[in-house]
């Protein structure tokens, strides 16, 4: 089984990998609070109705703008609970270094060890799936 595609628009794609058990999402400039909640949503509906087992995300800032305190607040509050109850064990992201998304990463990472959730930053994908592989077979 090949990748699966669950989201694709101008500001975000978002893909299953069944190997990896993975959603991966790649971003692009800017989205308003819509945009960005529908993604989300479109991601989670997909984890609770494909019968596949989602349980590592990886999310792909490199090019996405910035994001708005609300975009985030929600992903704390609503999407990021959501999934972590769906069955999410893991999750990373790929990004530059940028000092301003640090500070937004930083934030969204003491929610998630709020609710257990395992979450470390990346220079690549490559080296975020073989961090998430390394907790799978600890297991």
């Amino acid at each position: 089984m090949g990748f699966i595609e669950i989201f694709n628009s101008h500001y975000a794609v978002g893909i299953y990998n069944p190997e990896k058990k993975c959603v991966e999402v790649t971003w692009h400039g800017n989205q308003t609070f819509e945009e960005y909640k529908a993604l989300f949503q479109a991601l989670l509906e997909f984890q609770r109705n494909s019968g596949l087992e989602v349980i590592g995300y990886i999310s792909d800032i490199r090019d996405q703008g910035v994001v708005n305190p609300n975009n985030r607040k929600w992903f704390e509050q609503v999407a990021l609970p959501q999934a972590v109850s769906q069955g999410l064990k893991w999750a990373a992201v790929v990004f530059d270094g940028n000092t301003f998304k640090r500070y937004y990463l930083n934030l969204i990472l003491q929610v998630a060890n709020v609710y257990g959730l395992p979450l470390k930053f990346f220079n690549s994908k490559d080296e975020a799936y073989k961090w998430g592989e390394s907790l799978t077979v600890q297991k």
